[in-house]
Parts: C-alpha cells; structure tokens; sequence
C-alpha cells in the first residue's frame, strides 16, 4: 500500500519532465495548425490518443505511483492556466500560444494561399461551409478561420443561407 505513494524519483523530475512534454506537445500542436484541433477528423483523434500514450514514459520517467500522477497533473493543470493568463494579459503571448484567425473567403472567392497556409483544400472549406447551411462560396461574403479552428461566416447581403 505504501508503494502507492511512494516516489521513485525526486519530485522536481515531475515538474521538469512533466513541463518539457507539455511544451513540447503544445508546439508540436501549434505547428500542425488550427485545424487540427477545431476540426479533427479521425486521423488527427488517434494522432493526439497515440501522442498521450507516447509521452506518458516521458513525464512519468518509469514512476507509477499516486503521487507522481498527481504532481504531473499539477503540473499540467498548472502550465495551461499560466499560458491562458499570459494569452490574456499579452497580446504577443496569445499570438503564439493561440494564434489568429485567417481569412479564407473575400467576396465570394476562396483565398487559395490562405487556404494553403491552412492546409486546406476547396472541398474539405466547402464541408465546413455545408455544416453551417452554405453550399457554395458565393453565397459567403467572407469566411475566416478562427484560432480556436471553427470556421466563421458572413453570408453575402444578396444571398441568405439555405437551411
């Protein structure tokens, strides 16, 4: 019983190990793009499951006590709530941390570079457009891509969405 609680390693290896992997997979995450977090597919749902399992040896470093559980989720408990109040108080830090939302539609038209940047193709904005009672861009005067990866429509004043 008392193995439950004990730790194998010291408990400042927790919070090292534990806000390197955290870090980490937040890059990691940012860089793969908004997308992939507001509009995961099934592909990109085992990618952050098999990313989990992955990282679990990493943080942990072998310990499978309680304690070491509890720190670890201290520590990432913690390192989110630190970078939501630097988002909020510096506008640099939620360019990074969260990013900015991009435009994809102008006048009806797809902007294909922003698309690119997003790694996006016509059809998969189109799906994302039908979601939401759009079936074709001219019926979208603008459609942005939120940081938080939901996709954002004005209709077109001349045009009203079908539902």
């Amino acid at each position: 019983m008392n193995n439950l609680w004990a730790l194998s390693l010291p408990w400042w290896i927790f919070v090292l190990r534990g806000s390197v992997v955290f870090l980490s997979v937040l890059l990691l995450m940012r860089i793969g793009g908004k997308r992939q977090v507001g509009q995961m597919g099934t592909g990109e749902f085992v990618a952050v499951l098999l990313i989990s399992n992955a990282v679990q040896n990493s943080m942990n470093g072998g310990d499978n006590s309680i304690t070491g559980g509890l720190i670890l989720a201290t520590v990432i408990i913690a390192l989110s709530s630190a970078l939501a109040y630097l988002a909020y108080r510096s506008r640099k830090c939620a360019l990074i941390v969260e990013g900015q939302p991009r435009l994809l539609v102008h006048h009806g038209k797809p902007l294909k570079e922003n698309l690119k940047k997003e790694w996006l193709t016509s059809t998969e904005l189109l799906t994302m457009m039908r979601h939401q009672g759009f079936h074709s861009f001219d019926e979208v005067e603008e459609a942005i891509l939120e940081s938080d990866g939901r996709l954002s429509l004005i209709p077109r004043s001349d045009k009203k969405p079908i539902i």
